[in-house]
């Protein structure tokens, strides 16, 4: 069944055994990050099976219930909404924080459910998405203040998120800030405060190049893990397979057409106003996917003589005129994803999955 993910498990494995070996090569554990798959059940098996995986960590908590039963404690990443609070305790293990109205909350359930629930402290480094800000020394210390006073709340850490929205790379300068507060608060409050979470795919090359900063214990690696890709530079890993997973969908019409509509152009589906170039007469392919299951932008035809021109919102509009290979009706055609990709084809209902290399 047409549009399908299909999951390379051998590819998978060995981009695993890589990523592994870098991070422990660092000095942290390492937190595998299961949103961009949707936390596939399949995918998610084959990661608890690794010894060098010490953590599940999903954004959504919904993500983190398909797992909860494999032997890995889980994270929840995205700080936690106030309606969720029972369920994050229910389900994760450890959950990242930045207001103490919500940690307050969270103490409250653990109460209910007679649970010691522990927490990583957000510090912003200067991305300017969540945590406390890392100037603001005396709220951070507030903050910590009121997380000791609550019984079923531990703060098991500190954590930075970097490249995420400000497209601040981690550098041995900023993450030393946040080394250097977690010292500050082990040593003012007599804690043993254990993981201090330096970034995601885009700290990794810190490793290589020898400038992680001693102290950093841990990395939470997701699009590195699943498309080979460290996140700073966008550099590929030596070792790991950018087509791990792949997109196929199917032909549904080829048909030679101008390349350009004809008549007043007004905007598409979805308000735009695309523009189009003029190559003549072209054989022209439609698949059966669009706009509502795929980020065209995050695909790359494994044919490297074809292209895409464009989408709506259930069919991809693709020049074949160039190809070597005689497309016909019925036959399928693969892309390679970016992260947006691979993000937006795994949470649509229907795009069909199937797995191989196992």
């Amino acid at each position: 069944m047409y549009p399908r993910l299909v999951f390379d498990l051998s590819k998978v494995k060995q981009n695993l055994d890589t990523i592994s070996n870098l991070v422990k090569k660092g000095g942290c554990s390492l937190m595998i990050v299961t949103k961009s798959f949707c936390a596939d059940r399949r995918m998610a098996e084959l990661i608890a099976a690794h010894p060098g995986v010490d953590y599940f960590a999903d954004s959504r908590i919904q993500n983190i219930k398909n797992y909860c039963d494999l032997p890995k404690e889980t994270v929840l990443l995205r700080l936690p909404q106030p309606w969720e609070v029972e369920e994050v305790v229910r389900y994760a293990d450890i959950s990242f924080n930045s207001e103490i109205s919500t940690i307050r909350l969270l103490n409250e359930e653990a109460a209910k459910q007679d649970r010691i629930h522990r927490i990583v402290l957000m510090i912003d480094l200067g991305d300017l998405r969540e945590g406390l800000f890392f100037r603001e020394r005396d709220t951070i210390y507030e903050t910590v203040e009121e997380i000791l006073k609550l019984s079923n709340i531990q703060l098991f850490g500190l954590g930075v998120n970097l490249t995420c929205y400000g497209a601040i790379i981690p550098k041995h300068d900023n993450l030393s800030i946040l080394v250097q507060l977690a010292e500050d608060i082990r040593a003012r409050y007599n804690l043993e405060l254990p993981m201090v979470s330096g970034g995601n795919s885009s700290s990794l090359y810190l490793i290589e190049k020898g400038e992680l900063p001693e102290g950093i214990n841990n990395l939470r690696i997701g699009e590195a893990f699943i498309l080979g890709n460290e996140t700073a530079y966008g550099q590929c890993i030596a070792g790991t397979n950018g087509d791990a997973i792949v997109l196929e969908a199917q032909i549904i019409e080829l048909k030679t057409k101008p390349s350009v509509p004809i008549g007043e152009a007004g905007m598409d589906a979805f308000g735009q106003r695309p523009v189009y170039e003029d190559r003549g007469n072209i054989k022209r392919a439609i698949l059966a996917i669009g706009k509502q299951d795929a980020d065209i932008d995050s695909m790359t035809p494994i044919d490297p003589d074809i292209d895409i021109l464009g989408a709506s919102s259930d069919h991809l509009i693709m020049d074949v005129t160039p190809s070597k290979k005689e497309y016909k009706v019925g036959d399928v055609i693969s892309f390679t994803l970016g992260y947006g990709g691979l993000l937006k084809a795994a949470t649509s209902n229907y795009v069909n999955r199937t797995y191989i290399g196992d």
